[in-house]
């Protein structure tokens, strides 16, 4: 007898399963330390936003302008659909993934964010630990608020660090020289934020650079108890990366200005060559939008690229990242690692963005929607959750490995052109 949705019963839970739902006994172990009150990733954002000062959500939440390439993103990544093969000789499906020499238990990892510890106290040390208890991969921004340092410790020096580009040269190398003595194996450049995207939401709340504590903001921390217990634990967040840096004692005005007088975020070729001869792991460019600089990261010798417009925080006018994505895979693919992030927020989300020829892909606010929602235990739960959507997504569509979801993609193109020759359908 089936007594409804294995997520949401628990005792059918483990029978179902095994039986007829997964076919491996490690799914089940996945399904079985999932928050049944929290079963998809909008679930964690609507808790999130009830346990956050408006703030902090706002920040995490939004993109920038109107928002509409916020909503294109994942609009457009559900416009991909996928074939099943329901007969097809089909024994149970492995997401594992080997990427740069690393095979992983899943194709996604955390993407880096800033200000992490703003949204939850201590969340990038709690994201770190659950990244690597899963083993998937976590970027740690240079702007958020733990240190190479203590993510490296975390993780036994398999995190990635992503670094905004310094304007002084000095800055740049003693900061990858820290992240290549933390051992981390890969290093993640940004390319996407020449200019602080307009996001009326921060500007409103004061959270631009330099923030304000408003009287609407105070009373905002007041109405949210835990979230200003745990802050207050924690202390104040802090570029702890940049500290070794800083001025002593700076006021909110003046560590604006050092950040503006810091970080120029505008990366170009000869930028990229002194990074590429200094750092002797894997180096990859993270914010390609088009095939001319994917084509000049190839010829630059990097290993990878992140397809991304930055969450849509940064270009309203700008494209989804599903559509550069498949043309860039499309045509080079076969020379460099192609990646993705923004916009997904599910495991069948994942699954279009590699059936359209990422090779692996990354998420940044559905994990600290988790961590906001939940806590010390936000990371493992919605790592679970993603794990859990994908391998079903894999076992109905009969996909036995990440690398044969592109055999699945519906590719629509190719049916208009087909309509348009045969319009009677003969």
């Amino acid at each position: 007898m089936y007594y409804g949705n294995p997520l949401l019963n628990e005792s059918y839970n483990k029978t179902f399963i095994n039986l007829k739902y997964c076919q491996k006994i490690k799914l089940f172990k996945t399904m079985s330390i999932i928050n049944t009150n929290y079963p998809s990733i909008e679930d964690l954002r609507k808790k999130a936003m009830s346990k956050i000062p408006k703030f902090a959500f706002e920040y995490l939440d939004g993109g920038c302008n109107e928002d509409v390439n916020l909503h294109k993103n994942t609009n457009e990544i559900r416009d991909v659909e996928l074939m099943p093969y329901y007969l097809s000789e089909h024994k149970g499906s492995d997401m594992r993934t080997e990427l740069f020499g690393h095979v992983y238990d899943a194709p996604f990892g955390i993407a880096p964010v800033g200000l992490q510890g703003l949204i939850w106290p201590n969340a990038p040390e709690i994201l770190a630990k659950a990244a690597f208890e899963h083993n998937v991969p976590f970027i740690l921004s240079t702007v958020t608020t733990s240190s190479i340092e203590r993510i490296a410790e975390i993780t036994e020096g398999q995190a990635w660090f992503q670094l905004y580009h310094p304007t002084e040269n000095r800055l740049r190398d003693d900061i990858i020289k820290r992240a290549s003595a933390a051992e981390c194996p890969v290093l993640v450049i940004l390319c996407d934020v020449p200019t602080f995207g307009f996001r009326p939401r921060d500007i409103r709340n004061g959270l631009a650079m330099p923030p304000k504590m408003s009287l609407k903001n105070i009373i905002q921390v007041l109405g949210k108890p835990e979230w200003a217990m745990n802050t207050l634990i924690h202390g104040q967040p802090y570029f702890e990366t940049l500290k070794p840096y800083m001025p002593k004692k700076l006021d909110i005005k003046q560590l604006g200005k050092f950040m503006d007088q810091t970080f120029s975020g505008r990366l170009n070729e000869e930028k990229i060559k002194p990074i590429r001869d200094m750092w002797k792991g894997k180096l990859v460019l993270k914010g390609v939008s088009n095939e001319a600089d994917a084509q000049k990261a190839i010829r630059l010798g990097l290993d990878g690229i992140i397809v991304s417009n930055h969450g849509g925080r940064q270009l309203d006018a700008g494209e989804s990242t599903i559509r550069p994505l498949t043309r860039i895979a499309k045509k080079y693919g076969d020379k460099i690692t192609v990646m993705m992030d923004s916009g997904l927020r599910s495991g069948p989300d994942i699954s279009r963005a590699l059936a359209s020829g990422a090779a692996f892909t990354f998420m940044g606010r559905s994990f600290m929607y988790g961590v906001a929602a939940l806590g010390s235990k936000g990371g493992g739960h919605t790592i679970s959750l993603l794990k859990t959507e994908l391998q079903q997504v894999m076992e109905q569509i009969c996909c036995k490995e990440v690398r044969d979801f592109p055999f699945h993609l519906i590719d629509k193109t190719r049916i208009k052109k087909m309509k348009k020759s045969n319009p009677l359908g003969e």
